[in-house]
């Protein structure tokens, strides 16, 4: 009998976990209701924030939604491989380079409700890539974008090759 209330207990307190995470997920997810603010200009944001997109990523964008046509497709992964320099070594998408360590990845399918997962990489099996960091988040402004800075171990941004992983619901 201890066995099964423990059992339960345990089960009642991992089901509450999740939904508060989900719940959590989901309050940070809703549109603000707040007015768009002026572009900001390289000089004056912080390192940890995204460039204003600019209007050859917005034709980008919409291009690429257009080309990519409406889904009715059940959840997905795909995955796109980057060169320092910003070229796309393989996978899907299209790559733009803003400055150092500053790319976006678009696709032709709305990712921005989607989760995304990167890392520093080479596009050829040669070598260890070198040491740094990744950080990536939707891209703000456009749905079917996805925003990645590199940087090296010092945490300056830095060119640096990468892979990521898009998995939409």
């Amino acid at each position: 009998m201890e066995t099964s209330l423990r059992r339960k207990a345990a089960a009642v307190t991992f089901a509450v976990l999740a939904l508060t995470l989900a719940g959590g997920g989901i309050a940070v997810a809703q549109p603000s209701a707040k007015a768009p603010q002026a572009a900001v200009k390289p000089t004056d944001r912080g390192t940890n924030s995204q460039p204003p997109v600019t209007a050859e990523s917005a034709r980008s964008a919409k291009a690429a939604l257009k080309a990519g046509g409406v889904t009715t497709m059940a959840a997905a992964t795909w995955f796109t491989v980057v060169n320092a320099n910003g070229t796309k070594a393989r996978g899907t998408g299209t790559v733009l380079k803003y400055g150092t360590g500053e790319y976006e990845v678009q696709f032709g399918y709305t990712v921005s409700a989607g989760a995304f997962l990167a890392t520093i990489s080479r596009a050829d099996s040669c070598c260890i890539p070198p040491g740094g960091e990744v950080s990536v988040s939707a891209r703000l402004g456009t749905p079917n974008g996805v925003f990645i800075q590199t940087r090296n171990s010092a945490g300056a941004l830095a060119d640096r090759g990468f892979t990521l992983l898009t998995h939409t619901p």
